[in-house]
């Protein structure tokens, strides 16, 4: 009788072990999408030629799914095939899945992962000895400064005051793989950082974190966030004053949202007066060159931002 307790003691042990396992293995839920992203992504419509983001766009790093963060393609099968949306010739392994079109007259590629409309692949065109031309549409890429494995990877949106110092805590942080400064939650398409500051853009300076979900998690960032800078002041941090300033959090789905409310509710909890606002993800400008990895450069750490354990 005995070890039969045992042994299911033992059994039962090693089942929740594999239920956890699994759930740790998870794919993050997918991210919201606007009205104009639905309608290329989910609903396969197409960009106008020549206005998208990355159609002219040469920096070095990955291409992500905007759906749901998969690593899609590198900078080094870009190419340039003056057709109006940008152009690959290899994608990373497995990433994307070619499906034929209803009509048969051409091939759609959509992301392995998600399924989400990406473009359509064509080939014998000439182009590159590779002889395959991926033509996809902007609006269906996230892009990171970093050459990434395959993989899948989650993407935070904070405000905490001037970016520079919100970047240097957050860069440190293992599993992230990239930090972007940049603006968002305004009114003004790709402002500059003399427009931001007049506190007319209605943008807050802001980072875009990509993380690998296999080696971190959204909690964990967040809580991190919110140890580095002080939520509980209004249109400021520290000595920098403005709306551009404002402690705020971007949520990319619901479950980015339920994550920071719970923990603005622990804080208040606390006696802390939070003034860090919850608001959707809208588009993400990147700010100007010499503002990315601003304390790294210039070998200096941040005057206004500090580590305070609260969690």
């Amino acid at each position: 009788m005995r070890s039969r307790l045992i042994l299911i003691l033992i059994l039962t042990t090693v089942i929740l072990s594999m239920e956890q396992n699994i759930k740790s293995q998870e794919r993050p839920p997918f991210n919201d999408l606007t009205a104009e992203e639905s309608k290329v992504i989910i609903n396969k419509a197409t960009e106008y030629p020549f206005t998208g983001l990355y159609e002219k766009y040469e920096a070095r790093g990955t291409y992500l799914c905007k759906q749901c963060g998969s690593a899609l393609y590198r900078s080094e099968a870009k190419f340039d095939a003056s057709c109006g949306w940008p152009s690959f010739d290899d994608e990373i392994d497995g990433a994307v899945k070619r499906v034929r079109d209803a009509d048969g007259m051409r091939t759609e590629i959509v992301c392995a992962s998600c399924g989400g409309h990406l473009g359509h692949v064509f080939t014998g065109e000439g182009f590159t000895p590779k002889n395959t031309r991926h033509c996809v549409n902007s609006i269906s890429l996230d892009f990171v400064p970093e050459i990434l494995p395959a993989g899948t990877y989650g993407t935070a949106l904070f405000a905490g005051g001037c970016f520079w110092g919100v970047e240097y805590f957050l860069q440190k942080e293992p599993g992230v793989v990239a930090v972007v400064s940049g603006y968002t939650g305004g009114h003004v398409k790709n402002p500059s950082y003399r427009e931001v500051c007049t506190g007319r853009t209605g943008h807050a300076e802001t980072v875009r974190v990509t993380y690998d979900t296999r080696k971190t998690s959204y909690e964990k960032l967040l809580k991190l966030f919110l140890e580095i800078h002080d939520p509980t002041q209004v249109d400021r941090q520290g000595p920098d004053i403005g709306d551009q300033y404002r402690s705020e959090i971007f949520y990319k789905n619901e479950e980015q949202r339920k994550v920071a409310e719970k923990y603005l509710s622990l804080l208040r909890d606390r006696g802390l007066k939070v003034a860090t606002q919850i608001t959707r993800a809208t588009e993400f400008y990147p700010a100007e060159e010499y503002h990315q990895d601003y304390y790294f450069r210039n070998g200096k750490i941040p005057y206004c931002h500090a580590f305070t354990k609260r969690f």
